[in-house]
Parts: structure tokens; C-alpha cells; sequence
């Protein structure tokens, strides 16, 4: 294990402010590649945002000269400089206070909360969270945790520990995942990061056995499926991915009710790859 007590726990406490939108333009992205029915009327300016959806608002718009090799922005900015190639959103956690909607400018005040080394059956880890707290023009909107998780680059592909899927879940449906999906997810996010979109750099340099399905794409869809099954947004919602998605395999979303909350999970042949859990006040 390698020592982060120096430089890396110093990045500890920075702070990062953005503007930002989920312009109409993006919405009717995000629609078209996420929801079968979206009509463009339902990006109009003013219109409520979906959960998640903020995600797009806020590009990190670094010049092509400032990408990594696996096309996120280079550490050493906000984020501190971890020395592991492999960067991944490991989970997060949400509190949804007022609505997003269409068009309306938002603000993100991102701190850096901790820096905390581990290690796991494939060696060292470093792990880095993240608070956000975003606001539109009415005020504070989300409060918002996220895990970002560094590791080595395998020589060779080996599955983590296969959790089950549940065996009868009260909903459950099939979710597409292709390329031409995993693209738009990318582009409408702007997310430049290559196992998504790049089979030859996500099999011969990360050693995937195919394309990685976004975690937070598995993450919005299933928040939508929730919604859809309990007929209203959820107050809550923390998610962790458990194992990777391929764009070859033919996973479904699941939902199990428990009162005021439902235990969700993306499941691809006979195991969970994304967890997640939302949450309703009454």
C-alpha cells in the first residue's frame, strides 16, 4: 500500500463553485437517449427536469491537451492526483429539497470531504468523496454525496464477487444497453471517459471484456423505473455499483418494496451490478 498521509489527504477541504443548465438542448438529448416516449414539448424552458438529470449541467469543459489518456481531465486540479490509472464513480447519495427545471441557471459548490485509502481483492484503492450542494433559482435544490473509487489497471479482467439478483421483485423490466446508447449518454454528459465508447482502448489497455455501461446511467434509469412504479419522485436516493455492466449483456431494472422505500438494482444474467435504494417521506 502506498502512503496518501502527504499530498493527497491536502486536497481535503478545496472547494469548487460552477454555473450551470440542463439547457433545452440537452434535455431533448437526454430525453431521446433515456425515456421511449420523450416528446421535445417536455424540454421546454420551465419545464421540470427529471431526477439525475443534473448531472449534464455542469461540463468540465478542459481543453483536448489537458484529457488523461482514458480522456477524463488530468488530476491535480480539483481533484487530487491519485496515482492509479483506473477512475470510477463507486456510488453516491442524494436529497432531493425543490425541483430542477429546464432552462433555469444553476449553481454547484462541490467540496472535497475525504481521501481514504483501502484495499480490496484486486489491491490497493484509493477512494475520494465528494459533497455538492445544488441549487436553481429557487434555492437549494440537492444535497448530493459522490464516491469516486481509484484503482491499479488489471493485466486481466476478473469479475468481483457475484452478488444475486433478488429472486422475486415486486417490478422488473428489461433495459437496453448498446453502443449507440452508451454514445448519446456520453455526449449529451460530456463525459470523454473511453471504456464507454472505445472497445479497443476498454479491452486492450483497461482489459474489460467489453464497452462499461455508465454507472450513472444504470443509476437515472432506474431512479426513472422508480418513479414509474410507485407513481412519484423519490425524496432519497443513494446508489453503489457492485460489479460492471457490458454493453453485450442483457440485464433488466428490479424493484422490491419495503414501505416507504424500494431496494433497486440493475441485474445482468444472475447478478446485481448496480445497488440502489429510494426513499419517500410517506
Amino acid at each position: 500500500m502506498f502512503d496518501i498521509d502527504g499530498d493527497l489527504t491536502s486536497w481535503v477541504g478545496r472547494t469548487l463553485e460552477e454555473t450551470g443548465e440542463i439547457s433545452p438542448q440537452i434535455a431533448n438529448m437526454l430525453g431521446a437517449t433515456l425515456s421511449p416516449e420523450w416528446t421535445p414539448d417536455r424540454a421546454a424552458p420551465g419545464a421540470p427536469a427529471p431526477q439525475l438529470w443534473h448531472w449534464a449541467a455542469f461540463p468540465l469543459s478542459a481543453p483536448m491537451e489537458a484529457l488523461a489518456r482514458d480522456g477524463h481531465p488530468a488530476l491535480g486540479d480539483f481533484l487530487p492526483p491519485v496515482p492509479l490509472e483506473r477512475r470510477m464513480w463507486a456510488g453516491g447519495a442524494l436529497k432531493f429539497l425543490k425541483p430542477l427545471h429546464i432552462g433555469e441557471t444553476l449553481t454547484r459548490a462541490s467540496r472535497i470531504s475525504a481521501v481514504t485509502e483501502k484495499r480490496g481483492a484486486t489491491g490497493a484503492m484509493v477512494f475520494v468523496t465528494v459533497d455538492h450542494k445544488v441549487s436553481g433559482e429557487d434555492g437549494l435544490a440537492i444535497e448530493e454525496r459522490q464516491d469516486i473509487v481509484y484503482l491499479a489497471i488489471p493485466p486481466a479482467f476478473r469479475a468481483p464477487k457475484a452478488i444475486p439478483g433478488p429472486e422475486a421483485p415486486d417490478h422488473a423490466e428489461p433495459m437496453e444497453v448498446n453502443e449507440a446508447r452508451l454514445f448519446r449518454y456520453s455526449a449529451a454528459t460530456f463525459n470523454a471517459h473511453r471504456i464507454h465508447y472505445d472497445l479497443p482502448y476498454a479491452t486492450e489497455v483497461e482489459n474489460y471484456p467489453g464497452l462499461v455501461v455508465h454507472g450513472p446511467l444504470q443509476a437515472t434509469l432506474l431512479i426513472e423505473a422508480a418513479t414509474r412504479w410507485r407513481g412519484a419522485a423519490p425524496d432519497a436516493f443513494s446508489f453503489r455499483g457492485v460489479h460492471p455492466m457490458f454493453h453485450n449483456d442483457a440485464p433488466k431494472l428490479t424493484g422490491v418494496a419495503e414501505g416507504t422505500e424500494m431496494r433497486l438494482a440493475t441485474v445482468a444474467g444472475d447478478h446485481q451490478c448496480l445497488q440502489a435504494k429510494a426513499e419517500w417521506s410517506s
